[in-house]
């Protein structure tokens, strides 16, 4: 399956600069598939060590002598590393002790050697008893496919181009088929197994249990990785629908256990933030950049790294995503602003604030920097778009700071001068040519 981040890979190989590289991203996003495509297609040899349960990795990184690894691998292999023509992927190398310490070393030896390493979040961000090689290597974070990359899977390449062509004339005419998959994007989200079941084999069933088998593996890796706190992410990370399900979509600590206060579970949030399974979109008090400056760090939402998974844990059935049933009103506000988060973190690698206001029900979806200005972003699910909110806070509250909204909904294309309304299915393309 086609993945945007090869053009990234493309890049990295090019510069003259070039580092060892670590690709980051929550487990079963990809990096694998990926590293190993972009080998078999831009090296003449690819070295592919997965480092997971592997008694020759085990003893590979005993000291950090770049000349004694290489010379390991060629025996172990039974051929020649020639720097410029091979690639040595580390698969899993959060699970060796030195893995990633020893990059620097590659960095600092042996700058022509293309080396690449995937891990999980879960262990290379996470580990405490290691160095980390500041300075030493390139990264790039991987995250689950796009709506964009979906329809590159279902085999719709000129969709996609016309989507990135921004002619929404053209992109009109297409509305009912886009919308179709979008809805099919809903269910199965972006991980790339579900994502490929779908298109082999179009069972929702099959889709859904791979689901609840990724979720049960970040479970696993909860407890493996976070003995003494596992149960409070647990209870955390089971609160967020319920959560995001409410009309004040504010984290609320108490939420997920009756009497629970901040410092009982600010730990597991920033456990979970660090893992790549959950965005933390924080508050601002005005739009003002940059944004950071305004940001009231003790109100918060939460949203999941994937629709897909959140609607597998939310146990939302197949027909209410796939046909737009109303099954689910007091819920597909908070699933689409999921869905358009989680395109924005996957073009821009960053994460917007949202606002909101103390003394009355003004709330703002989003708000990010961009160009210089400062866009705020409000989200609705179907085709109804009115919105005492978004229009109070540009046109009464914050008038002098002339701002121009974006609204992504159902409804085609349509500038209002100060708000501009873009479909949901175009909202990756959008972000992209910001």
């Amino acid at each position: 399956m086609k993945r945007l981040i090869y053009n990234d890979l493309l890049g990295w190989k090019a510069r003259g600069d070039r580092k060892p590289l670590i690709l980051l991203g929550a487990r079963q996003v990809g990096k694998t598939y990926i590293l190993k495509e972009f080998g078999n297609k831009e090296f003449k040899q690819v070295i592919y060590l997965n480092c997971h349960q592997n008694k020759f990795a085990d003893t590979l990184f005993r000291d950090f002598s770049v000349e004694r690894i290489i010379t390991e691998l060629e025996r172990y292999y039974e051929t020649k590393i020639v720097p410029g023509e091979c690639i040595v992927i580390f698969d899993e190398i959060q699970e060796v002790k030195d893995g990633v310490a020893v990059l620097k070393y590659f960095c600092e030896d042996m700058p022509s050697l293309h080396v690449a390493v995937a891990g999980s979040l879960l262990g290379i961000s996470l580990k405490e008893d290691e160095s980390y090689p500041v300075g030493k290597v390139n990264t790039l974070r991987m995250y689950p496919m796009t709506f964009n990359e979906f329809l590159l899977a279902c085999g719709r390449e000129r969709l996609v181009e016309l989507l990135d062509s921004l002619d929404w004339e053209q992109i009109n005419a297409f509305n009912a088929v886009l919308i179709d998959y979008l809805r099919q994007y809903y269910f199965v989200g972006g991980m790339p197994e579900a994502v490929k079941s779908f298109v082999e084999s179009n069972d929702t069933q099959l889709v859904r249990e791979i689901q609840h088998e990724i979720l049960d593996a970040y479970m696993r890796d909860i407890s493996k990785h976070t003995k003494h706190k596992a149960e409070r992410i647990r209870q955390l990370w089971n609160s967020i629908p319920a959560q995001l399900a409410r009309e004040n979509k504010k984290f609320i600590f108490g939420a997920v256990k009756k009497g629970s206060r901040a410092a009982d579970y600010e730990e597991a949030i920033q456990w979970l933030v660090d893992a790549g399974l959950v965005s933390r979109v924080e508050r601002i008090t005005a739009p003002v950049m940059p944004l950071k400056f305004y940001c009231d760090y003790s109100a918060f939402k939460l949203y999941f790294l994937d629709c897909g998974l959140l609607a597998c844990l939310s146990e939302a059935p197949a027909k209410d995503l796939l046909l737009g049933t109303n099954a689910f009103v007091g819920f597909k506000g908070a699933f689409t602003e999921n869905y358009v988060l989680q395109q924005y973190k996957a073009v821009t690698g960053a994460t917007p604030y949202y606002y909101s206001k103390d003394n009355s029900t003004i709330e703002v979806d989003f708000l990010y920097q961009n160009d210089g200005r400062v866009v705020p972003v409000e989200v609705k699910a179907e085709v109804n778009v009115k919105s005492k909110s978004l229009n109070n806070f540009v046109n009464v509250d914050f008038a002098d700071k002339q701002l121009k909204a974006l609204r992504v909904s159902m409804k085609p294309h349509i500038d209002q001068g100060w708000v501009e309304n873009i479909p949901l299915f175009a909202a990756e393309s959008f972000f992209r040519h910001q």
